[in-house]
């Protein structure tokens, strides 16, 4: 419990572009690290999430994508995207295909 509060008030998480980051913006960086949280839960325990409809919501791959490019200074979003390149094939389809891949890169 000791960690995950640790996480939520980032506490030694982190660099100076993510500090500058929670200043400007602590919704979204408190967003984003529950998003890593829940990300870390869903990989680790899929008996937690099991459900006879696994697309329950939908996002804009586009939004997301724009979000992850201008955060790309940021620790946490750079983890964010690792891990959703690697475990989400839809996300890795979509930016394999965008034509302004060097935004991210």
């Amino acid at each position: 419990a000791a960690g995950l509060w640790t996480v939520f008030t980032l506490g030694g998480v982190g660099s100076k572009a993510s500090a500058q980051l929670e200043q400007c913006s602590p919704l979204a960086s408190q967003s984003l690290l529950l998003l890593l949280i829940l990300f870390y839960f869903f990989i680790s325990d899929n008996t937690a999430f099991s459900s006879s409809n696994p697309h329950a919501f939908q996002i804009n791959f586009n939004s997301l994508y724009t979000a992850l490019c201008d955060q790309q200074k940021s620790d946490q979003a750079t983890l964010l995207l690792y891990m959703l390149l690697h475990q989400n094939s839809n996300v890795r389809t979509y930016v394999l295909a965008r034509t302004d891949i060097e935004n991210l890169v």
